[in-house]
């Protein structure tokens, strides 16, 4: 495999890079943080790159009020 980006991957590739990345695949665990494995499904059918998936996430826990430069 090339790289992690969906034009160097296959959907095979994409969907075995998410289940080692988040080992627990099922979220049945103690612990287990339910919907994660969803999140990545936009990557695994080649709608959105892994970087895109987790900014969105990421957008989310930004402080909106805070100053550019205080980020």
């Amino acid at each position: 495999m090339a790289g992690y980006l969906i034009k160097d991957t296959t959907r095979e590739e994409r969907q075995r890079i998410v289940e080692e990345s988040l080992g627990n695949i099922d979220a049945n665990c103690d612990g287990c943080m339910s919907g994660l494995a969803e999140m990545y499904q936009d990557y695994i059918d080649g709608k959105k790159e892994i970087r895109e998936i987790t900014m969105e996430f990421n957008a989310r826990y930004v402080k909106a009020d805070l100053p550019k430069d205080e980020l």
